[in-house]
């Protein structure tokens, strides 16, 4: 992005007041070199980086679907390179820069790393905030409490430009609560306690089980539900379960559920065509039942006829078309008995 003086338009005076020292445009393009803090009505905003420097090469479409824990590096430098190597702004709704710092120091091309931490309804619409989300080449939304981002963001001119972000063919990425909003339906967690597996099982109808729909819409999600931490914390259960409420609900057995185990990610291209990447050993879980469960009804465990699970490892390629699977690293028949996972084979 050139240089333009501060009374140009309102975007880039909204943009220079809030990176800046309120003086011109150029004296913000050079405090920006120097890690910056301002705060907001309702949001801190940390800087790292010349966040005025042109973006050094093209932007491409992509998605980063990251399952928490350690990140792969190769993946972290895939996000950036798809931004161009430029401006990587990160949204959360807790912590300080500390995400920040990771991308800035792991990925040494990249032009500048910006932080925004929404504490309240006011920042989803500041122009301020809205001026630094425009600006970015990619969009990185960090771990925590997914119904923050929900009851924060959703509906809000924050939420459309993510999705406006996206359409202009500019990369999206998510980490564990980050990634659980990703797609086109959410476990909203809404009461901030997270269900186990167990218990979505025992109880499919339960109050704890808030599934969200309408929050953004990213290219090739529209028909998944995405959840983290996936091995290490045995979400299989639950993620059937919001799978099966869901396909019941909307009366579509083209949804889909998708886990990511930690420390991997699963990185989509332009034409939909996605891998893995990881730092341990680790897959993505995708969870296809094509056909309607037995009625779900309050008070009784989740019973499911045979459906596949279907294991994503490095040397697969799924087709978030269709969502077939080249070179599945395992293939799992599962049925759910009066609320238990059963392994068929």
């Amino acid at each position: 992005m050139q240089k333009t003086p501060l009374t140009q338009n309102l975007n880039t005076t909204l943009y220079a007041l809030l990176v800046g020292c309120f003086i011109t445009y150029s004296a913000c393009s050079i405090a920006a070199l120097a890690p910056i803090h301002r705060s907001g009505p309702d949001y801190d905003y940390y800087a790292r980086g010349d966040v005025n420097a042109a973006t050094p090469h093209p932007v491409a479409p992509g998605l980063a679907l990251f399952g928490g824990g350690d990140w792969p590096p190769s993946a972290l430098r895939w996000l950036v390179g798809h931004a161009g190597d430029g401006h990587i702004v990160i949204l959360r709704a807790s912590g300080t820069r500390e995400l920040e710092e990771d991308f800035y120091q792991d990925i040494p091309e990249i032009t500048s790393v910006e932080t925004l931490v929404i504490h309240g309804e006011r920042a989803a619409s500041d122009p301020a905030v809205l001026a630094v989300i425009r600006h970015a080449d990619g969009i990185f939304i960090g771990g925590g409490d997914q119904s923050n981002y929900v009851r924060l963001w959703k509906g809000t001119p924050l939420a459309h430009s993510i999705d406006e972000h996206a359409r202009a063919g500019k990369p999206v990425g998510g980490t564990s609560a980050g990634l659980a909003i990703l797609g086109g339906y959410v476990y909203g967690c809404l009461d901030s306690i997270s269900v186990v597996s167990s218990d979505a099982l025992a109880q499919p109808t339960g109050p704890g089980i808030t599934l969200v729909r309408h929050f953004l819409h990213l290219p090739f999600l529209q028909r998944v539900i995405t959840d983290s931490h996936f091995s290490v914390r045995a979400r299989l259960g639950r993620l059937v379960t919001f799978v099966a409420r869901l396909i019941q609900e909307e009366n579509d057995t083209q949804i889909v559920g998708l886990g990511i185990d930690q420390g991997a990610a699963l990185l989509i291209d332009a034409d939909g065509i996605g891998h893995l990447r990881v730092t341990s050993p680790g897959f993505a879980w995708l969870v296809r039942p094509l056909k309607k469960p037995d009625a779900i009804l309050a008070g009784r465990p989740l019973n499911y006829a045979p459906f596949t699970v279907t294991g994503i490892g490095p040397d697969s390629r799924v087709n978030f078309v269709n969502f077939e699977v080249t070179q599945p690293a395992f293939l799992q028949q599962i049925s759910v008995e009066n609320g238990h996972l059963v392994t068929l084979n």
